[in-house]
């Protein structure tokens, strides 16, 4: 096989860690020594002279800092490299315009992580058929469990290795992100149909072909009360706390269980997306999804206090309904789904595709009778069926018709990135 068919793919594969409580409070000081090593590079770099904020002096800094600290000797050395490169890395995404300048990070709301930039340093092992071993620096040996091959032993290569890890905590425990780099077959053309997608609230994924993905609730009904039942707690408990005052180990322990509730919902979502891109990539060759501005959909209607906004709680249930669809995740997915399997994805301009009519090409007023019905108005058609079913007809017409990545305005819009000098010429 020539190497003109083979393609490199770098792709993370997470797993659950399963850690004592003493491995959880190592893992925990290295995380909050991680954080605190951003916050001390930010401090140094604002009162730093422009002429000295280089990777060189940065690095020496780091170094004194975890001798002065004894704090910081709990991260590993490699980890706190990591730091520093993602710091550097976060100020040049941010003068090429592609994200906001970075900034410190607070205890509460930033995710817990710490990197381990070499693979070598993790000597993964199977265990068994549901777990696996490797090694966390300055942690031990852990147990994490195995879903996904990995290549370790024999299978790994020059051309098929796992490059790096790195520990991520969320509302469920640790868990490990694998980074691996592997060497694969280019794949050939995908000869299946061109589908077009129209995402909605109540009917969550509608093809232009009849077909339909819906869901359940992420949670039972015993979930939502507990749920429920918590938010309320925590609202009471915050009620009698006093300005000021700090937040007791009751309602930290009570954000801590709503977060769980909420990361279990998050985590079934997840698995149904999963599932369901795969299955589209796989049956189709050509996926053509909205460009949906999903920002500006969420915003709320409040208002000012001069010009109050109206239907303010309906508009709140709907941003709520949008971002627990996660219509963006699912772009994100068929994304490079569809690249792995040979076939591509495509968007087309999102204004008028539910409300014109896909057999005739008419926008009637009032042809969409409810959330469900679709009755054209125009005397010459008259068709009738479902609304989403011709919402995604209506998408895949316009990807035929050679409308694919043209904005609403119908010219071409490139987003230049601001103009930012480096740090050295400030």
């Amino acid at each position: 096989m020539s190497h003109d068919t083979l393609v490199k793919r770098q792709f993370g594969h997470r797993a659950r860690l399963a850690l004592s409580p003493a491995e959880v409070l190592k893992a925990d000081d290295q995380a909050h020594a991680a954080r605190t090593m951003w916050n001390l590079l930010h401090a140094w770099w604002q009162m730093m002279p422009k002429e000295k904020r280089t990777l060189g002096h940065a690095d020496a800094a780091i170094r004194q800092a975890r001798q002065e600290i004894d704090f910081l000797a709990v991260l590993p050395a490699q980890a706190a490299q990591a730091v520093l490169k993602t710091y550097f890395q976060a100020w040049k995404n941010c003068w090429d315009g592609r994200a906001h300048a970075p900034n410190f990070k607070g205890r509460f709301r930033t995710v817990m992580s710490v990197d381990i930039p070499q693979g070598r340093d993790l000597n993964i092992t199977r265990v068994h058929r549901r777990w696996g071993m490797a090694n966390i620096p300055k942690v031990g040996r852990v147990r994490f469990r195995w879903i996904r091959d990995l290549p370790v032993g024999r299978r790994a290569g020059a051309e098929n290795r796992i490059t790096g890890a790195r520990l991520i905590k969320d509302a469920l425990g640790w868990h490990i992100a694998f980074r691996v780099l592997t060497l694969e077959a280019k794949p050939d053309p995908h000869q299946g149909p061109d589908i077009g997608i129209d995402v909605g609230v109540t009917v969550p994924i509608a093809l232009s072909d009849g077909e339909t993905y819906e869901h359940g609730e992420w949670l039972t009904g015993k979930e939502k009360a507990r749920l429920l039942h918590l938010e309320q707690r925590a609202a009471q408990r915050k009620r009698h706390r006093r300005p000021g005052e700090r937040t007791s180990r009751r309602l930290h322990h009570t954000y801590d269980q709503i977060a769980g509730l909420r990361a279990k919902a998050k985590r079934r979502a997840l698995d149904w997306q999963h599932k369901t891109t795969t299955h589209i990539a796989q049956t189709y060759g050509a996926v053509v999804v909205e460009a949906l501005s999903i920002t500006n959909m969420v915003k709320s209607a409040r208002g000012t206090a001069e010009e109050p906004g109206k239907n303010v709680t309906q508009k709140s249930g709907l941003n709520r309904s949008i971002s627990g669809e996660a219509w963006g995740r699912t772009v994100t997915l068929l994304t490079y789904k569809t690249a792995q399997l040979g076939g591509t994805l495509v968007k087309v301009p999102a204004p008028g595709t539910s409300r014109r009519c896909s057999a005739c090409g008419c926008t009637t007023p009032g042809s969409r009778e409810s959330q469900a019905v679709f009755v054209c108005k125009n005397p010459d058609c008259g068709w009738s069926g479902n609304a989403d079913h011709n919402a995604a007809r209506n998408v895949l017409h316009l990807y035929r018709t050679g409308l694919a990545l043209i904005p609403a305005a119908g010219r071409a819009v490139v987003r230049r990135a601001k103009r930012v000098k480096p740090a050295a010429a400030r």
